[in-house]
């Protein structure tokens, strides 16, 4: 995981703690000042959402707490790997692509940004600038050059 990624999903986690929760728990007293809890469906809603709100902050407690930050400046942009821009050339249609591979937690297909997870950045790991490679994707198979690559520090 990048830096600016851990900082964010820190940051995040403090909004969840910080202001979320008491929220939730201010909802929760709010609905239950409202009568009988056994057919109270605001109480109900209300617990559920406290409840959805605690996985997701324990979720990201553990995202953090196994969180590894790789150091940028010890990348190399001779092969692709996590952190790395790389442009590329559809074969079969000659389109251009450009993607950053990032964590899991990072990814962001709007900013170009996809989680190493994925069959296309599976496809690309360990490749070289020149390098076609074949990646089996949800639509089928496609083609790949790899045109360049480069790590943003």
């Amino acid at each position: 995981m990048s830096q600016e990624g851990y900082d964010k999903l820190v940051a995040e986690l403090k909004q969840l703690e910080s202001v979320d929760r008491p929220k939730a728990s201010a909802a929760i007293a709010e609905a239950a000042d409202k009568g009988d809890l056994s057919e109270n469906s605001e109480y109900d809603a209300a617990k559920e959402a406290q409840r959805h709100l605690e996985d997701k902050i324990n979720d990201m407690k553990m995202t953090i707490a196994q969180a590894k930050i790789v150091d940028v400046s010890r990348l190399s942009d001779e092969a692709v790997q996590i952190m790395s821009t790389v442009e590329m050339t559809n074969m079969g249609n000659n389109s251009k692509m450009k993607y950053t591979i990032v964590s899991e937690t990072e990814a962001n297909l709007k900013q170009g940004k996809i989680s190493i997870q994925t069959p296309i950045a599976q496809g690309l790991l360990n490749k070289k600038v020149g390098d076609v490679v074949e990646i089996k994707i949800p639509r089928g198979t496609i083609k790949l050059r790899v045109d360049k690559i480069t790590i943003d520090l």
